[in-house]
């Protein structure tokens, strides 16, 4: 027997949501309820090599150049490793579960120079407040990202936020 990915996972979590008319909205609040708390233990649990996988992900980040596939593929990355420095299995799984069903990449997102300088710096001072051990800032600072996001969305997306969740699939192997 084989072990189920997370794919599979995140696949049946969103038709079970869309079955159960839950909207894109609730699965953004509960992004926002797990990624503090995932950063808020990456800053008392994560090692040095966690923080330095964060740094690779920033530093790639900056050399995009705005091609959206690197940023979303950076952008991920650098909360990923945040979830697997909390040192929390469990809620790593929930993080990435939510973050295959949150990803602004389904929803045609875009991001601006401006919002990539924004995410870029956001990053930085959430990894230094890691660093240095400070799990409050951590937790502060990742509430202000995910304010901004949620701006964001609230901004361009305000009438597909009240839509029902979108049922992820596989296409050429990669699910979206």
């Amino acid at each position: 027997m084989s072990k189920p990915s997370v794919d599979m996972l995140a696949y049946s979590l969103s038709v079970y949501l869309r079955l159960n008319d839950v909207p894109f909205v609730e699965i953004l609040r509960a992004r926002m309820a797990i990624e503090p708390v995932l950063v808020r233990d990456s800053a008392r649990f994560g090692s040095d090599e966690d923080f330095d996988e964060m740094e690779r992900s920033i530093d790639r980040l900056e050399k995009s150049g705005g091609d959206s596939e690197v940023v979303y593929k950076e952008n991920r990355a650098f909360h990923n490793a945040i979830a697997r420095a909390a040192s929390n299995p469990v809620l790593e799984l929930f993080w990435s579960t939510i973050s295959i069903l949150a990803s602004g990449e389904g929803a045609g997102l875009k991001y601006t120079e401006r919002n990539l300088s924004h995410i870029i710096g956001a990053h930085r001072r959430i990894l230094e407040a890691c660093r240095k051990r400070d799990p409050e800032a951590a937790h502060r600072l990742m509430v202000d990202h995910l304010g901004e996001l949620d701006v964001l969305l609230r901004t361009r997306f305000k009438d597909r936020l009240d839509e029902p969740t979108r049922i992820t699939h596989k296409e050429s192997g990669k699910l979206v």
